[in-house]
């Protein structure tokens, strides 16, 4: 009975090990795949920020795309109504001079060089 019973400890203890073993190695195994899924999780983050980054960009740069053409057209109205404006004006003032010109009278004159002296006919007409 003596080796009966050191057997059946001896059972005991193996299977105790064995169990203190492979409950190491499930609980190993579990810790590298929590290890994997932290890491997977982070570049999945990381991708996904990534993304968010390169979206971001690309409608900013749309946006700064649009604003300047937006610029440009508007710089193109104002500089054509400006245009259109100093157009008028030109077309006003040589109106106005040659109406000016008409109601005050001509002035017409002549002018001559000779050596030092400056001889100038001046003739005003009033109408």
């Amino acid at each position: 009975m003596d080796t009966q019973n050191s057997e059946k400890a001896a059972i005991k203890i193996q299977s105790w090990w064995r169990g203190n073993m492979v409950r190491r190695t499930l609980l190993h195994t579990a810790l590298r795949a929590w290890v994997i899924q932290c890491w997977w999780r982070s570049m999945q983050a990381k991708m996904l920020e990534q993304r968010r980054r390169l979206a971001l960009r690309l409608y900013t740069c749309q946006e700064w795309a649009v604003v300047k053409v937006q610029a440009q057209v508007r710089m193109w109205q104002a500089r054509r109504r400006f245009l259109q404006a100093r157009h008028a004006a030109c077309i006003i003032q040589s109106h106005w001079r040659w109406h000016t010109s008409q109601t005050r009278g001509l002035i017409r004159g002549r002018y001559e060089v000779k050596a030092s002296r400056l001889e100038l006919d001046i003739e005003i007409l009033l109408t």
